[in-house]
């Protein structure tokens, strides 16, 4: 019995440290008060002056562009590579693996400073360089997402609907793909979350006048986070948790339909 309630009690403090931030965060938003210590009554003005600031309202809109681009273009990238890795023998594998697990190894800073020097030499920086940047360190996270589905998947059922006279591409859609799909979305949500709180790569591969929500943050710091900067984020770690929920209840619903479904049958 104690250790059932200690071990309870362990959790409750681990989640309790990992959340008290955030339910501040969603607190302050709605705190009346430009003063973080001081509670000045219920308020929604910072929801509508958050919507009515062009600077926040700029910065959102590149980080959603950026977050959105690099995630797609990261995940299709990735997807193909895992493919390509996993045709490929144990010593290959090897070889490559150990590549891809090096950006996720190395320091943010070192990664940014070397993408800086490199973007210089050949373009000036702005919104295609970090774009390129944010899809650079995203596509290690989509590997590892798809490449555990693609071991896991049965090579003889893809071989067998080749001989009974599918093309590849149909036949990797109606037998790989659904069997892939959930390292896939897992690699989208990861390179989502990645790319839309990523700083410092950003801030070395920026250009003047582009500005994400991170390097906008960091230049507040010297005057202040504007309570509209509260409402913000709130919106984005609901938005973030809607999306989790409904990819993780989807799914279930959907597995559950088809068990029943085969009962039925049965």
């Amino acid at each position: 019995m104690v250790k059932k309630c200690a071990s309870r009690l362990y959790m409750f403090l681990i989640f309790l440290f990992l959340y008290l931030p955030i339910i501040v965060l969603i607190i302050l938003s709605f705190n009346n008060s430009k003063t973080r210590v001081v509670w000045g009554g219920f308020t929604l003005d910072w929801y509508k002056s958050c919507f009515q600031d062009e600077k926040i309202m700029s910065a959102f809109l590149t980080t959603i562009q950026i977050t959105f681009l690099s995630a797609i273009l990261s995940t299709l990238i990735g997807t193909l590579a895992a493919i390509g890795i996993s045709a490929m023998k144990k010593r290959q594998q090897t070889i490559y693996l150990g590549a891809t697990n090096i950006p996720l190894l190395n320091a943010d800073i070192v990664t940014g400073i070397s993408m800086m020097l490199l973007f210089v030499k050949f373009m000036d920086l702005g919104f295609v360089t970090v774009l390129v940047a944010h899809i650079t360190f995203s596509i290690p996270y989509v590997i590892l997402n798809v490449l555990p589905k693609l071991k896991a998947c049965n090579r003889s059922t893809y071989e067998a609907a080749l001989d009974l006279g599918a093309s590849p591409l149909y036949a990797f859609y109606k037998v790989t793909w659904p069997e892939i799909r959930p390292g896939v979305f897992s690699g989208f949500m990861m390179a989502i979350t990645m790319s839309l709180d990523d700083f410092s790569i950003t801030y070395f591969t920026k250009g003047p006048g582009v500005n994400t929500l991170s390097t906008m943050l960091y230049t507040e710091l010297k005057k202040g986070i504007k309570p509209e900067l509260y409402a913000l984020s709130t919106i984005l770690f609901f938005a973030v948790l809607f999306i989790l929920l409904l990819g993780n209840v989807l799914p279930q619903k959907k597995a559950q339909r088809a068990l029943s479904k085969q009962q039925k049958d049965l």
